[in-house]
């Protein structure tokens, strides 16, 4: 299973840790379904819906934060069953972030709504020194 943080992220942000190197954080941060792992570059099994949502966080707290606004696909194009999703920088192309699965897989047909709800989608670091 290859979810998790994208390699080149992670090398980055070590980078500005240990080696003093700037990191450029993405300017905004979107969401696209899969109905399989998404691979170690985010795009093995891409849903037929195609289309990134943006998410927004709340700040982050004790090494997390969590969605502020729920993220929705309206009429979605294709009946087929999401289990994984996988994090951009860009609403097309962009850097691959990471990728997650879903803790249900979710079945949908042709012409439903697809809803993330507001703090069903986490980001956290859990190495954290307390």
């Amino acid at each position: 299973m290859t979810v998790g943080l994208a390699v080149g992220v992670a090398n980055a942000w070590l980078d500005a840790l240990g080696n003093a190197s700037n990191y450029t954080a993405p300017t905004a941060f979107y969401v696209k379904l899969h109905t399989g792992d998404p691979g170690a570059a985010g795009t093995s099994n891409a849903a037929t819906e195609t289309t990134r949502q943006q998410a927004s966080f709340s700040a982050a707290s004790a090494g997390a934060m969590t969605t502020d606004a729920a993220i929705t696909w309206t009429n979605v194009s294709t009946t087929e069953t999401y289990s994984h999703v996988s994090f951009w920088s860009a609403s097309t192309a962009g850097t691959f972030l990471g990728s997650d699965d879903l803790a249900v897989a979710k079945a949908v047909t042709a012409g439903d709504t697809f809803t993330i709800a507001v703090g069903d989608l986490d980001l956290a670091i859990t190495a954290i020194a307390a």
